[in-house]
């Protein structure tokens, strides 16, 4: 992944649109790719913006970014990555 430092940003995500993805990803039961976060928003986001708000994320642990899609897992007791863990999903 190119790093938020590396390339030009069009448009900053403002605080507002960065707690409602935690709040999508928060709520998923399963990873979630970046068109079912786009659809599960109130309100449209520009792919580039998307992205940003999840580089953020993951740098600070927040998500996991892989094959499959976007999981919330910051909680220091989140029960889906533990279920995750045992039955071995590979995100």
């Amino acid at each position: 992944m190119v790093s938020v430092k590396t390339i030009q940003i069009i448009h900053f995500p403002n605080l507002k649109t960065v707690l409602a993805v935690e709040n999508v990803l928060r709520n998923a039961e399963l990873p979630l790719t970046r068109e079912q976060i786009k659809k599960r928003l109130k309100n449209k986001i520009m792919h580039q913006t998307l992205n940003v708000i999840l580089e953020y994320m993951e740098e600070r642990g927040m998500v996991l970014d892989g094959r499959k899609g976007v999981l919330w897992v910051y909680d220091n007791n989140n029960q889906k990555l533990l279920k995750a863990e045992r039955k071995g999903i590979e995100v």
